[in-house]
């Protein structure tokens, strides 16, 4: 029997559909973002847009809801209040069903590759082919052979265990796997964590290729400044809402890479240079604050 539907073909050789009337508004749109756990507040107000081919790099401290974001703009995670609209389409109103579909357009990359433990390196690459797709083995053989080309692997590595690849190595094949489907959103969380120096340029650009290459719209979570320097187009600066004034926005900066690293906020300027003195001081003084409280309830008691 033919095999004729669309998400059975190779994922390169699907046509693109629609191009025209969608160029008229932004591939991502976040619109009064809020999002919240329990008591604890992530996310406030955010509203940004990702205009189709962009790569965004979104910044900030630890905790101030980076990968929270990321997982809201593809559907892992639902707003407390807000909306994210993706290629037009509100992502809130779809089914589980409806949800799936679209985010078999995303390929995402887990900060630290999110590899399965028991499965080869093939089998990784392969999954959201078998999940998602009716591909025959000499289809899937193939197409995990490309994406490993790709990200600068050799396929003589196929059979091997993730605990057999170094970290740079496993890394790359996370990018394969978030090739597999050919999606057109890549989103990236953390991706040169934990690598040196070189493996981190590697990374950078794959990421570059990817882009230039595949089209793709990137958005790449990093604390890496090299990478902030060197891959996107656009940053965006998050702080944590528990520093902030309830009427203080969120987003301290959105702009050039060149930009940012001229900042006038001190917030932003101390960040990009990693002068961490004051923000130590803060942390002594809040301590202090801390331990004092505590002895005060210890001797009430």
């Amino acid at each position: 029997m033919a095999r004729n539907d669309r998400q059975d073909r190779r994922p390169e050789d699907r046509p693109e559909t629609g191009a025209a009337d969608r160029a008229d508004h932004p591939l991502i749109k976040v619109n009064g973002l809020h999002v919240q756990f329990g008591r604890q507040h992530v996310l406030r107000n955010i509203s940004l847009t990702v205009p189709r081919g962009q790569t965004l790099a979104i910044i900030g401290e630890s905790g101030c809801g980076k990968t929270v974001l990321l997982k809201s703009i593809i559907g892992l995670i639902r707003p407390t209040s807000g909306v994210v609209y993706f290629d037009g389409q509100n992502l809130t109103e779809l089914s589980d069903k409806e949800l799936t579909r679209q985010r078999i357009r995303f390929g995402y990359v887990f900060q630290q590759a999110a590899l399965f433990d028991s499965l080869t390196v093939a089998q990784n690459i392969a999954f959201p082919l078998r999940q998602h797709g009716n591909y025959t083995d000499a289809e899937v053989r193939e197409i995990v052979r490309d994406r490993l080309e790709e990200v600068g692997l050799s396929e003589a590595i196929v059979a091997k265990k993730p605990a057999e690849l170094s970290g740079g190595m496993r890394k790359r094949v996370g990018l394969a796997r978030a090739l597999a489907m050919n999606p057109e959103v890549l989103l990236y969380d953390e991706p040169t964590t934990g690598l040196d120096p070189i493996m981190t340029d590697v990374i950078n650009q794959l990421i570059i290729r990817t882009r230039d290459h595949k089209h793709v719209t990137s958005i790449v979570v990093t604390h890496n400044m090299e990478t902030v320097r060197k891959v996107p187009d656009r940053v965006v600066m998050l702080y944590p809402l528990a520093r902030l004034g309830e009427d203080e926005p969120q987003i301290l900066f959105d702009g050039s890479p060149d930009a940012i690293f001229e900042c006038r906020d001190k917030r932003v300027s101390q960040f990009v240079r990693g002068e961490a003195r004051e923000r130590l001081m803060e942390m002594l003084a809040a301590n202090r604050r801390r331990s004092g409280e505590e002895s005060e309830a210890t001797a009430a008691n």
